[in-house]
C-alpha cells in the first residue's frame, strides 16, 4: 500500500493530461463532420481522413516509440514524459480558437504530426514507472490501477464534454494539458531505475544486455529491428504476447476509426450520445480495474484474465455490428467492464519477461508493435466503413466493418489461449557473471 501512495503524483498525472485528451473525443467527431461535410450524417471523406490520420500516425509512432522506450532507460522515464506532454497540448488550443474549415485542417496535420511522436507514449512510460518502483507479484494489479485511473479520467473527461460547449471543450482540454505539464515537472519525482540492477541478483534477466553482440548495425546506440528480433526470439512468451497485442490492437483501432461514424448514420447519435455512451464504457472500465482486476487477477491468474477481456472484446464488437436499436449501442458497451481486462495483463506478462533496466525498452517495443496495427487496421477498414456506410454498398450491412474488426479479436483471443504462464527467464549466480559497471 505504501507503494501505491508513493506512485499517487504519477496516478494524478495520468489523470490530467487523459483527461485533456478524452474531453474532447465525443466533440471531435461532429466538428470533423462539420467542417468537412456540413448537415450531413454521412460523409466518406471525414472517415478517410480518419484512417489515413491513423496509419501516419501509426508509422511515426511505430519508429519513435522503441527510441522514447530506450530513451527514457537510458535518461530517465520523467524526461521523457515532457515531450508528450507539451506536443499534445497544441492541436487542442487550435480548435480552442476556431473549429472553421481551414482550421480544421490546421488541426489534423498538427494532431497527425504531434501524434506520430507522442501517442501512447505517455501510457507506456507509466507503466515502465511503475515496472521500476512495484515487485513483480503486484504490478499486474497496479497496472489494472494504472489503467483504471485512465478509465476514471475517461469517466470524467466525457461527463464534462455533455454539458459544456464545442468551443469550451478544447478550451478546458488546452488548459488541462498545460496543467498535467507543470503537475507532472514540479511534483513527480524521477523514477528510480538503478543502472546495476542487471546483475546475478536481479529477479529477471536484462535480455537485450545479454544477447550476442551484432557485428554491424546502422545505428549502434539506438535501438534497432534487430533488438525487436533478438528480443522475440529469446522469449517465446514475449512473442506470444506480441502478436496479441498487434491483432487487439487492430481490432480496437478498426471499432474506433468507425464506430462513431456508424452510429450517427446509423442512429443519428451526437455530441452527447457519443459521451454518454463513453461515460457508460468509462464507468464500467473504472469498477473492472479499480476493484474487480486487483481482486481477481491472484485468484485467476492474468493469462487467464487476459483470455477472458479478450473473448468480451471480441463479443461487444460483434453486438455493435449488429445493433438493431439504438439501445443495443449502449447495451454492448457493458461488456467493457470485462473486456478492458485485456491489456493491462498483456503489459504486466510482457514485463515480467524483461529485465529491470530494460522496462522503457519493453514497453515501448510493444506501442510500436500496436502502432503498427495503426497502420494496417486504418487501410483495411476504413474503405470498409465508408463502403458499407454509402448508397454503394454491396449488400445492407453497415456494421460489417465492425463485424471484421471483432474478428480481428477473435484471433488476438485464440492466440491469447496458446500463452502460459512460463516464470520469466532467471539470472544464473555464476562466478563468471559480468560485473556491472559501477
Amino acid at each position: 500500500m505504501g507503494k501505491l501512495f508513493g506512485l499517487s503524483h504519477l496516478f494524478m498525472t495520468v489523470f490530467l493530461y487523459c483527461f485533456a485528451n478524452f474531453i474532447v473525443v465525443p466533440a471531435i467527431t461532429d466538428v470533423t463532420m462539420t467542417a468537412l461535410c456540413p448537415g450531413k450524417d454521412e460523409c466518406s471523406l471525414a472517415i478517410y481522413l480518419t484512417g489515413a490520420q491513423q496509419a501516419i500516425t501509426g508509422l511515426g509512432s511505430m519508429i519513435a516509440m522503441p527510441l522514447v522506450g530506450y530513451f527514457s532507460d537510458t535518461y530517465g522515464r520523467k524526461v521523457m514524459l515532457t515531450l508528450p506532454m507539451t506536443l499534445s497540448i497544441f492541436p487542442s488550443v487550435v480548435l480552442a480558437y476556431s473549429r472553421t474549415k481551414y482550421f480544421f485542417y490546421s488541426y489534423y496535420v498538427l494532431s497527425t504530426l504531434t501524434a506520430m511522436a507522442s501517442q501512447g507514449s505517455v501510457q507506456f512510460l507509466a507503466l515502465a514507472y511503475v515496472a521500476d518502483n512495484v515487485p513483480e507479484s503486484k504490478r499486474s494489479a497496479v497496472f489494472g490501477i494504472m489503467s483504471g485511473i485512465a478509465s476514471s479520467s475517461f469517466v470524467f473527461g466525457n461527463f464534462s464534454a455533455r454539458f459544456l460547449s464545442t468551443a469550451a471543450t478544447f478550451q478546458v482540454a488546452a488548459a488541462m494539458g498545460m496543467i498535467s505539464l507543470v503537475y507532472m515537472r514540479v511534483l513527480l519525482p524521477e523514477s528510480m531505475m538503478n543502472k546495476s540492477m542487471c546483475s546475478k541478483d536481479a529477479e529477471t534477466e536484462c535480455l537485450l544486455e545479454k544477447a550476442p553482440t551484432k557485428k554491424w548495425q546502422l545505428f549502434k546506440t539506438l535501438p534497432s529491428v534487430n533488438d525487436t528480433l533478438c528480443l522475440l526470439r529469446t522469449s517465446p512468451t514475449f512473442a506470444k504476447v506480441a502478436i496479441v497485442a498487434f491483432f487487439t490492437n487492430v481490432a480496437d483501432v478498426g471499432l474506433t476509426a468507425s464506430l462513431m461514424y456508424y452510429l450517427k448514420a446509423q442512429f443519428h447519435f451526437n455530441k452527447n450520445q457519443f459521451a454518454d455512451i463513453m461515460i457508460i464504457s468509462g464507468v464500467a472500465g473504472s469498477i473492472s480495474q479499480l476493484i474487480l482486476m486487483p481482486i481477481l487477477t491472484p485468484l485467476v491468474g492474468e493469462e487467464k484474465m487476459l483470455s477472458i477481456g479478450l473473448f468480451f472484446n471480441f463479443s461487444h464488437m460483434i453486438l455493435y455490428s449488429i445493433a438493431w436499436a439504438p439501445w443495443v449501442p449502449y447495451a454492448a458497451t457493458m461488456i467493457s467492464i470485462v473486456a478492458i481486462f485485456a491489456m493491462p495483463c498483456l503489459r504486466s506478462i510482457a514485463s515480467k519477461q524483461i529485465g529491470p533496466n530494460e522496462q522503457g525498452k519493453a514497453q515501448g517495443y510493444i506501442t510500436g508493435i500496436c502502432s503498427f496495427a495503426n497502420i494496417v487496421s486504418p487501410l483495411a477498414f476504413s474503405p470498409l466503413a465508408a463502403l458499407f456506410l454509402s448508397n454503394n454498398a454491396p449488400f445492407h450491412f453497415p456494421g460489417f466493418s465492425i463485424m471484421c474488426s471483432g474478428l480481428a479479436a477473435m484471433i488476438a483471443f485464440i492466440q491469447s489461449i496458446m500463452i502460459r504462464a512460463i516464470p520469466p527467464v532467471t539470472t544464473r549466480a555464476t562466478e563468471n557473471s559480468d560485473t556491472p559497471e559501477p
